[in-house]
């Protein structure tokens, strides 16, 4: 037998980590509504004023595959806030993520907060198309929350955009 010594470069554990945050989060959230025969509501005015839990939210929107038909774009952020300012992005998120749910050119949007780390945050965003995205982060309900209000408060903010298969 002969020895290799070829290496092998290992991506590095953020890199590594990114990704499987990512395949992760899709995995759940495809668990969690695609199980679940949930239809479209009739109308959009009939969501709740505040933010919605994953269940709620799968109950007015379409079902993951109905979602995903006719592809869209995909787009998954990452924060972590700075030093105690954990509790007060995600007061500022619970105000924003009801108008983002609401946005026309949304199929799916949602946000999780870290359990071992709750200064992380982790976004889930399907968006029709990149001008429906491109509205999303001209809104006002962006400008004001997001751009004003939580982007000072974070250490870190990634975002990696994809197209469905």
């Amino acid at each position: 037998m002969q020895s290799s010594n070829v290496t092998r470069r290992e991506p590095p554990l953020t890199e590594m980590l990114s990704r499987r945050s990512v395949i992760g989060t899709f995995g759940a959230v495809m668990a969690i509504v695609n199980f679940s025969p949930f239809a479209i509501s009739s109308s959009r005015s009939e969501q709740n004023q505040g933010a919605m839990n994953v269940s709620q939210y799968a109950m007015d929107k379409e079902t993951v595959s109905e979602a995903i038909s006719g592809g869209g774009l995909l787009v998954v952020a990452q924060w972590e806030t700075k030093e105690g300012q954990a509790d007060k992005v995600a007061d500022i998120l619970q105000r924003f993520l009801p108008d983002a749910q609401r946005d026309l050119g949304v199929k799916l949007f949602l946000i999780g907060r870290g359990r071992e780390n709750p200064a992380q945050f982790l976004f889930y965003e399907l968006f029709r198309d990149e001008a429906a995205f491109d509205a999303h982060q001209e809104s006002v309900y962006f400008n004001t929350y997001i751009a004003r209000e939580a982007l000072p408060l974070l250490a870190k903010r990634e975002r990696m955009q994809y197209t469905l298969l």
